[in-house]
């Protein structure tokens, strides 16, 4: 490929790059308290996302100077590996159980979520595949059940753990990539049928899932149980009015709200900053959204349109789902807010990718 002589989507690196200063500066105002609780170091969160952040933008620095076309022979051996990982950590004693789900490999706190490199790796498979296979995509048969088969593996492999959230993401992401690359809407709208028709046997199948949904219909009919997440959440947003209690004012982070550093930041940002800061940060991912889908848009390679729509799909998924959960428009999840949440691998990972992006964007006519 010839060698691209466009700049990186200056737009896009800005909107990146003021999210996370958002992300860092909210990390350390949600999770002060409880890391000086538990930790006696009310730094203790935020110095690990600092450093998280600073190995992620590496990162995007390094993957948005590197041709993107390289990652093409790497799509079916990354998504061995990261199978293999997503095997590994359901073993007893191999994966590690956080928040009542087994996704996590390491010691102690130093680890890895594999579901997290398998959304990515899921994004290069389905690029590589349906850009090497456009001619069979009218065939439901020969153009779409392999990949959704490989798919559908993944997201069962990811719910034995079980984390229907993560699964969720992939799943969106992946339609995405599905539709771009010109699958039939009457093709998609049966896959959409029979995905709803899979999360409702998934949901009635556990209990805990059931409570979420009867929690989100009325969260007050279980206060202290099902629906407290969403009542503390909406509790921090209401006080938040126009403009906030003030940076570092929160009420509800004092060990009201679960997750005030990861699941629920955005909770705490609308308290603490009101409806203007939480505008602000949904304004940049909106913009970080436009600019992504622009280049999937204006690039000529297939593989890399396809490449450019999966990882924006990511984002705006991940965004739809975090916020919806925390203003009680979608039961809870687990999801994290890209770029802004405490996370170690999920960060790194997503800044990894978005290096990708921008230099997809180099290519973009």
């Amino acid at each position: 490929m010839v060698k691209s002589r466009n700049a990186p989507d200056i737009w896009m690196i800005a909107a990146t790059l003021g999210i996370l200063a958002i992300g860092v500066v909210m990390v350390y105002s949600a999770s002060a308290v409880a890391a000086f609780h538990d930790y006696g170091d009310k730094f203790y969160y935020v110095k690990r996302q600092m450093i998280f952040s600073g190995i992620g933008v590496a990162a995007m620095f390094a993957t948005m100077n590197l041709d993107y076309s390289r990652w093409r022979k790497w799509a079916f051996p990354g998504l061995i590996v990261c199978f293999s990982f997503l095997l590994l950590v359901l073993i007893p004693g191999i994966g590690v159980v956080r928040g009542g789900a087994r996704s996590w490999l390491g010691i102690g706190s130093l680890g890895i979520q594999p579901s997290e490199f398998m959304k990515l790796a899921m994004i290069l498979f389905l690029a590589k595949f349906l850009s090497d296979r456009q001619q069979t995509l009218h065939s439901f048969s020969r153009g779409l059940m392999p990949p959704l088969g490989i798919l559908g593996l993944a997201f069962g492999l990811i719910m034995l753990q079980p984390d229907l959230g993560t699964g969720a993401v992939m799943i969106g992401a992946a339609l995405m990539v599905i539709y771009v690359a010109g699958a039939r809407l009457s093709h998609l709208g049966a896959l959409g049928l029979v995905g709803v028709a899979g999360f409702v046997g998934l949901i009635a199948a556990a209990p805990y899932r059931l409570a979420r949904i009867t929690a989100f219909l009325d969260p007050w009919k279980d206060p202290l149980g099902a629906g407290y997440q969403s009542i503390q959440s909406l509790y921090a947003i209401g006080p938040g009015g126009l403009v906030g209690l003030g940076l570092g004012m929160s009420r509800q982070k004092y060990n009201y709200l679960p997750e005030p550093q990861t699941d629920f930041i955005f909770s705490i940002l609308a308290e603490e900053l009101g409806f203007i800061g939480g505008a602000l940060l949904l304004l940049l991912f909106l913009l970080l959204i436009w600019r992504g889908m622009r280049t999937a848009i204006t690039i000529a390679d297939p593989f890399g349109s396809f490449l450019a729509a999966g990882i924006v799909g990511i984002i705006a998924t991940q965004v739809l789902m975090n916020v919806g959960v925390v203003i009680g428009l979608l039961p809870v999840t687990g999801i994290t807010l890209p770029l802004v949440s405490y996370g170690g691998s999920s960060l790194t990972l997503l800044l990894t990718a978005l290096g990708i992006l921008l230099n997809l964007s180099r290519y973009s006519r």
